[in-house]
């Protein structure tokens, strides 16, 4: 069974369609179509439906892409990374992901990529135009606070960091000092990473506390900005360790002691299969798994 037609199956498969597979593998629809037409034939049994829009798996189908799991994955990541020691990697490598952990993060293990060539694009975005541009092509590798539930997508986690509640010291001092340091911080002007709270609901939970309802004084997808104005004595939030910890240390901010434990969060490299093709793009996923898991012992 020919392995360029189990790679457009595959395609065709995670994509639910033989326009999307064309793009993604630089081939004509009439070329996809008759990839998949040879394997019906060697295997005897239809494998797509086709609708007015895209193609839907039959179970034969859904068999097949479960007997190949991830292995043409694997072998192309490893074909791409013997090509990423012997050929150029020169050329712009585009990363998408939250402003604050790829300026306090991301940038810090840029430089053996930059030193042998690869000139990095960063973008920033929420979870959701982190996955489009990732599923449209506009960016090779995305970094999330959550994995991708879109097959079309791989991710893969990086690392897992402390949240810890923060404020300036003199609002430390000041909840600290009232009988119900819970009840105080529920009174006190929150500043949130979005509406929904993420980070706080789950300091909240950690501590085994029932999330109170909060309508944050602030909202802000760069925590960095939250971190400015809680410098300023102005209200408390969660923040990740990366972010606050240099803070803490230069004495600007303080933490609220958890009463039974800190939260934690997860973050997670994300891709395109497809995108791993290009020798960069594999070697850059492969160099910042590495040196983010070595650094945080994971």
């Amino acid at each position: 069974m020919s392995l360029v037609r189990l790679r457009t199956f595959v395609e065709v498969y995670r994509q639910r369609s033989i326009s999307g597979a064309a793009r993604t593998l630089n081939l004509t629809q009439p070329a996809v179509s008759q990839h998949i037409a040879g394997l019906e034939m060697s295997i005897g049994r239809p494998l797509f439906e086709r609708q007015t829009r895209g193609v839907i798996p039959t179970s034969v189908a859904d068999e097949l892409a479960a007997d190949i799991g991830d292995r043409l994955d694997e072998a192309e990541n490893a074909l791409a990374s013997v090509k990423a020691r012997s050929l150029e990697l020169a050329g712009a490598l585009q990363i998408i992901g939250h402003a604050d952990f790829l300026a306090e993060v991301v940038a810090k293990q840029l430089l053996p990529l930059l030193e042998v060539g690869v000139r990095v694009r960063m973008q920033t975005g929420d979870y959701d135009a982190i996955t489009q541009s990732l599923i449209e092509g506009y960016c090779d590798l995305g970094i999330s606070a959550a994995p991708s539930h879109d097959t079309r997508l791989k991710s893969e986690l990086m690392l897992t960091d402390e949240v810890m509640a923060v404020a300036s010291p003199q609002v430390v001092t000041r909840l600290m000092n009232t009988p119900d340091t819970l009840a105080a911080m529920q009174t006190e002007p929150v500043l949130a990473y979005s509406l929904t709270l993420p980070l706080i609901d789950n300091w909240f939970t950690a501590n085994r506390v029932q999330a109170p309802v909060i309508l944050p004084a602030m909202v802000g997808q760069d925590l960095r900005a939250l971190c400015s104005l809680l410098c300023q004595g102005f209200g408390w939030s969660a923040l990740p360790a990366y972010l606050c910890t240099p803070y803490i240390e230069r004495g600007e901010l303080r933490e609220i002691p958890a009463p039974i434990a800190r939260a934690s969060r997860s973050y997670y490299l994300l891709w395109q299969p497809s995108a791993l093709r290009q020798p960069r793009v594999a070697h850059a996923r492969q160099a910042l798994l590495f040196r983010l898991r070595q650094k945080h012992g994971l």
